[in-house]
């Protein structure tokens, strides 16, 4: 059966120059094959991950009512039954926490670049979160460094278009699903990510799928402390499709109706930065037309439900 591929990024850090260039390759054609890579060697610290897991974990058990105080919109707390997929009425079996950058850049506002809220109570919380922020945002940079020797673009060529971005760490709970929820309900519709890269650490709890290319389900299997890297739209936009942006959904559980988590990071470009096709891509021409990565989230987040 196929298997999302696994590589390990010190090969790219750490490798010799052959070695570095095999890395870009094999993850060039894991995107492109898959549309996902499971990545070891990442560099974040197995207690760090936990810390988060286990701060995410206490934030969910709080009462509703609690966590209903923090809730934001595009920061804070999303209570469960909001959020739906792309062209799909029915909501999502998820309530969720959302965190932004700290800083705004010049020239944004508040729409763009609201304030994170933070629980008053729970400092670990505050402090767990922004430091795997920081640190997958680090990992995405070097990702789509790696990146550049297949797209013929210089080795720092994205760094001043992802530095102010509104990259987003989303903590995910999953709970039981409920006996009355609507048969077509699942834990995550089919979708595809919006953004440049996604970087998840291995959640807890299976069932994320995405589809393959020969239209079937695909389980994605990644062991524990590795982080789980998808291709979203605006990578998809840039590269004309030459990194496709992959379907893949949550379904229900099969075993034990038990909760899941996860953390997926969301990296984002800068909102400025043109989506145009990069000349290496355009092949017979391009297939989309050109938009800001800032007006392309626009439209997408009112098709999720998100803004109006």
């Amino acid at each position: 059966m196929r298997r999302v591929p696994e590589l390990n990024l010190r090969q790219y850090t750490d490798g010799t120059p052959d070695a570095r260039q095999e890395f870009s390759r094999a993850l060039m054609h894991g995107l492109q094959d898959y549309g996902f890579v499971v990545l070891s060697g990442h560099g974040i610290p197995v207690a760090s991950l936990e810390r988060a897991y286990q701060e995410a974990e206490t934030l969910f058990a709080r009462p509703l009512n609690w966590k209903m105080q923090y809730a934001g919109g595009m920061r804070g707390y999303t209570p469960f039954g909001k959020e739906h997929a792309k062209n799909t009425s029915v909501a999502d079996l998820k309530e969720f926490w959302q965190i932004g950058p700290d800083a705004r850049p010049p020239g944004e506002d508040s729409t763009v670049f609201p304030d994170n809220i933070w629980p008053d109570d729970t400092a670990n919380f505050n402090d767990a979160f922004r430091d795997l922020y920081a640190r997958l945002a680090a990992t995405g940079r070097k990702v789509l460094e790696a990146l550049t020797p297949e797209l013929d673009l210089p080795r720092w060529w994205f760094d001043d278009k992802v530095d102010q971005g509104p990259s987003l760490l989303r903590i995910l709970h999953y709970p039981p699903v409920p006996a009355d929820a609507d048969p077509k309900a699942v834990r995550s519709a089919a979708h595809e990510d919006i953004n440049f890269l996604t970087l998840m650490p291995a959640e807890k709890g299976a069932g994320l799928e995405l589809l393959d290319r020969d239209g079937k389900w695909l389980p994605v299997i990644a062991e524990p402390e590795t982080l789980i890297v998808d291709s979203g739209d605006m990578l998809a936009r840039l590269t004309n499709d030459a990194i496709p942006a992959t379907t893949h959904r949550v379904v229900n559980p099969q075993g034990p109706n038990v909760s899941r988590y996860s953390m997926p990071f969301f990296f984002h470009p800068n909102n400025s930065m043109s989506l145009a096709c990069l000349p290496s891509c355009e092949g017979k021409g391009k297939r989309y037309p050109d938009v800001t990565a800032g007006e392309f989230l626009a439209e997408r987040l009112r098709q999720i439900g998100l803004t109006k």
